[in-house]
């Protein structure tokens, strides 16, 4: 849940990072960095959050970007409350 917060304004949450945010996302070593988690913990769970669609990847080099797709987070928050 914390990742997603922290994706949703990466620019707030991850100032020291030096790329542009909305060509890429945030390299997993600082989200790895500012949840406090093993490598493997974090990349479990964002393995599950790109499964699921929330978030999308961009390989660069040896490094991976996620940032949140928002199309997604759209269409759930359409169905909630188409179905609730």
């Amino acid at each position: 849940m914390l990742i997603l917060k922290w994706l949703k304004d990466p620019a707030l949450h991850f100032p020291e990072q030096e790329r542009d945010f909305s060509e890429a996302g945030v390299c997993v070593g600082q989200i790895q960095k500012k949840a406090r988690l093993t490598q493997s913990t974090v990349s479990e769970y964002l393995s599950l959050l790109q499964r699921t669609g929330l978030i999308e990847s961009t390989r660069i080099g040896q490094w991976t970007y996620y940032k949140r797709n928002e199309a997604a987070f759209q269409l759930l928050k359409e169905q909630i409350n188409k179905e609730l």
